[in-house]
């Protein structure tokens, strides 16, 4: 059974459009999470909002939202205020354009939602679409409002529905320039690239993230296991970074040298094995014919 609906509208391209649905692709709950609590009474504590002025407790009934438009100087927007900024993208997913999908730069990439037809009635309008996209292998542009913010989502086909995935406005990412301008172009030889491109190689495998594995969660699970059982937990000395200055073409060799000797080893532990296995058969066979000459 399919969770609630984060969002609900209409999917239109041109003249076509369809009742969908829209829900988080992705979630947190599986995350190990801590809450504040009182060191002496063991009790959870809880957040509460204080004037800065006045240093007072404010109550729930007294919350506004303001925008700051000179210090300290606000203009308070009222729910209703912000409701009635009325745009078509708050019920609609209007598709403006289809771009081939390598031209979307991965950083403007945000969060992933998958799009479902909302009832039977919807599902032949919203195949349509599906398979159109499909056959030309491009990625719609559309505009959507979640949380009060509209945002540009880029749409494709995802098995029987649609995966959506909002994007960054440009404003929001920071220029490479800033980070990048300072790093020097060093003369690199032909030797270092290729025993780097060996390295490389002798690590390529095909994408698959169910050998992603999050060890910092399983560290926490495990600490919090042990707290809970009243066993000891042993506290990790800081590792000191390393001053001494690597020769690079040594470290490029030893790597490569290290995983010739890792498959090296694993060849010989599979070829003593298939040795070890033999004398076993000859024994069985010669127990057989000792059976059959009696």
């Amino acid at each position: 059974m399919a969770p609630r609906a984060y969002w609900k509208g209409t999917l239109k391209l041109s003249l076509v459009s369809c009742p969908v649905v829209l829900y988080p692709a992705s979630t947190s709950v599986e995350k190990t999470r801590f809450h504040m609590i009182n060191r002496e009474t063991g009790n959870r504590l809880k957040q509460q909002m204080i004037d800065v002025e006045t240093g007072d407790v404010v109550e729930s009934e007294q919350k506004g939202r303001g925008y700051e438009v000179s210090k300290g100087k606000y203009v308070e927007v009222e729910p209703e205020e912000l409701e009635a900024v009325q745009i078509e993208s708050n019920h609609t997913i209007d598709i403006d354009s289809f771009v081939p999908r390598d031209e979307i730069d991965k950083r403007y990439l945000d969060r992933p939602y998958y799009i479902a037809p909302d009832g039977k009635a919807a599902v032949e309008a919203f195949a349509v679409i599906r398979d159109a996209m499909k056959d030309k292998d491009r990625v719609a542009l559309a505009r959507i409002v979640l949380s009060n913010r509209e945002h540009v989502v880029a749409i494709e086909p995802l098995g029987k529905g649609l995966l959506g995935t909002t994007l960054r406005y440009p404003y929001e990412l920071r220029d490479e320039d800033q980070f990048f301008d300072d790093i020097k172009n060093p003369k690199i030889t032909k030797d270092m690239i290729e025993l780097a491109s060996h390295i490389l190689d002798s690590k390529a495998e095909h994408f698959d993230p169910s050998k992603f594995k999050d060890e910092y969660e399983t560290a926490l699970k495990a600490l919090v296991k042990r707290k809970a059982a009243g066993k000891p937990v042993k506290v990790a000395e800081k590792e000191e970074r390393s001053d001494n200055v690597i020769n690079l073409m040594d470290a490029l060799r030893q790597s490569l040298k290290g995983k010739s000797a890792t498959k090296h080893a694993s060849h010989a532990r599979s070829h003593s094995s298939r040795r070890s296995s033999r004398p076993a058969k000859k024994v069985h066979r010669s127990a057989a014919r000792q059976r059959k000459a009696s």
